[in-house]
């Protein structure tokens, strides 16, 4: 049974108090807050003292070490190999170094596959990559209708003249859970990579690259009660097949050639931090990645609660539109696109957080997403998100902030 409230007091910024009110953090969408621990271990290696990598004495044999461990905490959260995780300044810096990299290889009359349920960090790096070498860009939609991007729908756009698809793990707009597998297998029947971007799932699922079946994966540890650190997992092959733009001193191997530049080792702490919390909230006592398996089973159970309440709120609210799977299931997780009639975006927003409830408005980076369905000139819609740390209570004020709305 999870423990809301001893994973709550974990969490210092769950403290805050605005106008009054307690805060409830209803924008993990957008980032998470973090645990004490994280906290504790990024500050722990800057009071020890901290060195660039392979000096040889103490600071930065440090380095060394939570380099190493970050590598493997990433592994085992991604269930890969240590040698097969590259950090990075941020998800979307990652991407276009990739995008680059194999754009390389691209030549005209070759085209790659992208969607438009993506955020636009999995769009607009590859659709620049495709135009500077003259290659053809074909997009699937998401329906409107099941607010679903069918498999198929990407699997009929791919042919032998595909290279890349590329294509998102749940949607940070509208909360839809994309089935990957049979995408990536269509894609390596005509030897295509695909690159796939886990950042909205990472804090929802249990992230597992054998199942998924992809080449590249990208995820934001920021996402998931971590530092502002971007991660990203390489097929090994790839990585070290394929020629990455990097200084000349820097490795020549993966994944140390793909790393530009000194890497934060403070956030790198605070990356194991991360994934040690959430291997906590379900410890089998026995690996770490048995741990998170169970962690995040107890995860997506008390976030179908607070779904569900979150679903039957909304259907009492005339005036309150959902935009995305209208129920709890597979194909979808704890994140709501909603729109007020008659209200702006942006003031539904504003008046949410006078109440000490915080949401984000706009189009959050989904820019197809709000295109397709005709609000990106409109102020975009209400984004409402939960994560662990969120309780029933937090989705009764936004249901009553919404109601004098």
């Amino acid at each position: 049974m999870f423990d809301i409230d001893a994973s709550r007091s974990q969490f210092p910024a769950l403290n805050r108090v605005e106008n009054g009110f307690p805060v409830a953090y209803l924008d993990g969408p957008g980032g998470t807050q973090v645990p004490q621990s994280v906290i504790n271990a990024m500050s722990g290696v800057l009071s020890e003292g901290v060195s660039n990598l392979g000096g040889g004495f103490g600071s930065s044999e440090l380095a060394d070490m939570v380099t190493a461990g970050a590598r493997q905490a990433m592994a085992d959260m991604f269930n890969c190999d240590p040698g097969e995780v590259v950090f990075g300044q941020n998800m979307t810096s990652l991407t276009f170094a990739v995008s680059r990299a194999l754009a390389a290889g691209w030549n005209p009359g070759d085209a790659i596959v992208l969607t438009s349920l993506d955020h636009d960090a999995n769009f607009t790096p590859w659709a620049r990559a495709a135009e500077d070498r003259g290659v053809e860009v074909r997009v699937a939609e998401f329906d409107v209708d099941t607010w679903l991007l069918d498999p198929e729908a990407v699997i009929e756009l791919i042919d032998e003249k595909v290279k890349l698809v590329a294509v998102a793990y749940s949607s940070n707009a509208l909360g839809t859970n994309v089935d990957v597998s049979p995408i990536a297998a269509a894609a390596h029947e005509v030897g295509a990579t695909v690159f796939v971007d886990a950042v909205h799932a990472g804090p929802h699922h249990l992230i597992d690259i054998d199942e998924l079946g992809c080449d590249f994966l990208v995820a934001s540890v920021y996402k998931f009660f971590g530092p502002h650190t971007g991660v990203l997992y390489g097929r090994h092959d790839l990585l070290a097949g394929t020629n990455a733009y990097k200084v000349r001193p820097a490795p020549s191997d993966p994944p140390g050639k793909w790393e530009t530049g000194t890497q934060s080792f403070e956030s790198l702490a605070g990356v194991t931090a991360a994934v040690d919390y959430i291997a906590s909230l379900g410890s089998d006592g026995a690996t770490r990645r048995g741990s998170l398996e169970m962690a995040f089973t107890e995860i997506r159970e008390h976030e179908e609660g607070l779904s569900r309440s979150f679903i039957e709120g909304v259907k009492r609210l005339p005036k309150v539109r959902l935009f995305g799977v209208p129920e709890v299931n597979s194909n979808r997780g704890p994140t709501f696109a909603i729109s007020v009639d008659g209200r702006e975006p942006a003031g539904v927003a504003a008046r949410l957080a006078d109440r000490g409830v915080y949401v984000w408005s706009g189009h959050y980076y989904a820019v197809n997403v709000m295109r397709q369905l005709g609000v990106l000139d409109q102020g975009g819609l209400v984004r409402v998100g939960f994560v662990h740390y969120n309780t029933l209570g937090e989705v009764d004020r936004v249901m009553e902030a919404l109601a004098e709305l």
